[in-house]
């Protein structure tokens, strides 16, 4: 019982230790990447809008 609580303990210290190596962003470029994100994911949607219309349409036809 007592290991598992010990293995526990060493995985919270390894993800400690891991955790300082990490280079975190400052806010620049933190909102930086936020917006090309924002901006591609809503050109993503706005393109995938227009291919689904088109391909309805086609369909219908078709239909």
């Amino acid at each position: 019982m007592f290991k598992i609580f010990k293995k526990i303990s060493q995985f919270l210290s390894s993800v400690q230790f891991e955790l300082k190596k990490v280079s975190w962003p400052n806010w620049d470029e933190l909102r930086g990447s936020t917006i090309v994100v924002l901006s591609l994911s809503l050109m993503l949607c706005i393109f995938l809008f227009f291919i689904d219309q088109i391909l309805s349409r086609i369909v219908n036809v078709i239909l």
